[in-house]
């Protein structure tokens, strides 16, 4: 399959020493940039397979980087930034990236992370037999095309929101909680801060009903939540 590319952003050259010194242990090209500007040129020129973005730069900031590049890519996104609020969080998973590790942090969960969304997407893309879409009320979940149409209209869902859907839908005969649905979407349940899944059920409610589908997404206070059929 090749090398695998990695980017990474981060105004603190001795962070940026040590990041790409261990994922170049596991066998990955790094190229290391000290601002967002610099970072999106390059990958104009050349795309990567993974970004590790900071935050807090000059110029461009991660959350300006991360918007610029999902206009063009749905290459992974890290995000490393010394902002652990609970709204630092929510926004960056909201842009757009696939995971946030809060500085301190340890290189080996970084590389973890990186390992497992690479895991992820070689699964997504392994040849498999085809799979039967799921059918709630007037939605079709299709995982073969990852898409969600209602009535044969596509609602533009994002990975993420497919994914959650998907796994809302999967086991739609109970309740999911919110740690459930981080292990089993984000793949961390003890390190991303839980309301990122409140968060995104919120923009899948939204397209749900925007679509005015027969399908709810109830909450089940201070647990999680539950894919019904509602009236049409």
């Amino acid at each position: 399959m090749g090398q695998k590319l990695i980017y990474i952003a981060d105004d603190e050259v001795n962070i940026l020493r040590i990041i790409s010194g261990f994922l170049e242990k596991e066998g990955y090209a790094v190229r290391t940039f000290t601002d967002g500007k610099a970072l999106v040129e390059a990958f104009r020129q050349q795309a990567a397979d993974l970004l590790v973005i900071d935050i807090m730069m000059p110029g461009l900031d991660g959350y300006a980087v991360c918007t610029t590049i999902r206009q063009i890519s749905s290459v992974p996104i890290i995000i490393v930034s010394a902002k652990d609020t609970e709204p630092d969080r929510i926004v960056g998973l909201t842009l757009g990236s696939d995971d946030y590790l809060t500085k301190p942090f340890s290189p080996l969960e970084l590389v973890a992370r990186v390992k497992s969304l690479f895991r992820r997407i070689e699964m997504d893309q392994a040849p498999r037999d085809l799979q039967r879409p799921l059918r709630v009320g007037d939605i079709v979940i299709d995982p073969n095309t990852k898409q969600v149409t209602c009535r044969g209209q596509d609602l533009q869902f994002t990975a993420l929101e497919f994914a959650v859907l998907k796994y809302m839908a999967a086991n739609r005969r109970r309740a999911v909680s919110r740690e459930e649905l981080l292990d089993k979407v984000w793949g961390f349940a003890s390190s991303v801060e839980t309301r990122a899944t409140d968060d995104t059920v919120k923009r899948i409610r939204k397209k749900l009903r925007a679509a005015r589908a027969r399908v709810e997404v109830e909450t089940v206070w201070g647990f999680g939540f539950r894919i019904t059929e509602g009236d049409s």
